[in-house]
């Protein structure tokens, strides 16, 4: 989580929402990205989106069943749907997402049991760093 944190850091550099996120299999990063929505014009480009697909190239394969995600802020809909269908093992989530957090806050799509897939889910790992971060960002724009 530390390093999603690193990565979120350096959305920030560049005028994107700091949100960051790794995808590790074993003890390896395989994957790492933050949000890319202001530099692609992508509203898609989401920090875990990017991650994901990333993820999937460098292992071969498009199910990441034996990955974790860990990214800063809780994911939304796009986001928990993406991790549900890359199959991810576990998601480990920084801040909490209450306006539009689809692992928990809303819903949980993550862990919805009338899927085919669902990922242990791990939230508040490092959740005051990552909302100071976002917080900052914030703040700042307004």
């Amino acid at each position: 989580m530390a390093r999603a944190l690193e990565i979120a850091g350096a959305a920030e550099l560049r005028g994107e929402v700091p949100v960051g996120a790794v995808v590790v299999r074993g003890n390896a990063i395989v994957a790492e990205a933050h949000n890319r929505i202001v530099a692609t014009g992508d509203p898609t480009a989401h920090a875990e989106l990017l991650a994901i697909r990333e993820a999937a190239l460098a292992v071969g394969d498009r199910r990441l069943g034996g990955c974790t995600l860990y990214v800063t802020l809780e994911p939304c809909a796009q986001c928990a749907g993406a991790i549900v269908l890359a199959r991810l093992g576990r998601v480990v989530y920084g801040a909490p997402d209450p306006k539009s957090g689809m692992a928990g806050s809303l819903e949980n799509l993550v862990a919805d049991p009338r899927l085919n897939h669902r990922a242990q889910l791990v939230g508040g790992v490092f959740a005051e760093e990552s909302a100071a971060l976002l917080r900052r960002f914030f703040r700042a724009r307004r």
